[in-house]
């Protein structure tokens, strides 16, 4: 390989890394959130507690195109029905960036959870 070849290389290498570190880092933010607001008091990324895993929710709406909108107005208002009788409480104080990045947060199947 010349040594052009190799700068290239490496150059891409590095981009690769950095947007990895960059996702990683972008997830802790939600993670945060919901840590503050309680979420992983009933949910987890891989099982059910006492609300559905965060990867079952990723999956069960990955089609539906007002998934985002369906998840950020279910997490301000709670309610029950989706998953069963136990009712989800509100919550209410989030703001709606803060709501949107938990919804999509969670349609990404809650990466950097575990």
């Amino acid at each position: 390989m010349s040594r052009g070849g190799k700068w290239i290389l490496c150059i891409a290498l590095l981009l690769v890394y950095f947007s990895a570190a960059r996702a990683a880092n972008d997830d802790l933010a939600p993670l945060a959130l919901a840590k503050q607001n309680a979420c992983l008091g009933c949910h987890a990324v891989d099982k059910k507690i006492v609300g559905p895993s965060f990867q079952a929710v990723a999956k069960k709406y990955s089609n539906d195109p007002n998934a985002t909108a369906f998840l950020k107005n279910k997490i301000l208002k709670g309610g029950s029905g989706s998953w069963g009788v136990v009712p989800m409480p509100a919550n209410t104080k989030l703001s709606d960036a803060q709501l949107t990045l938990l919804a999509n947060w969670i349609l990404r199947g809650a990466p950097s959870a575990n």
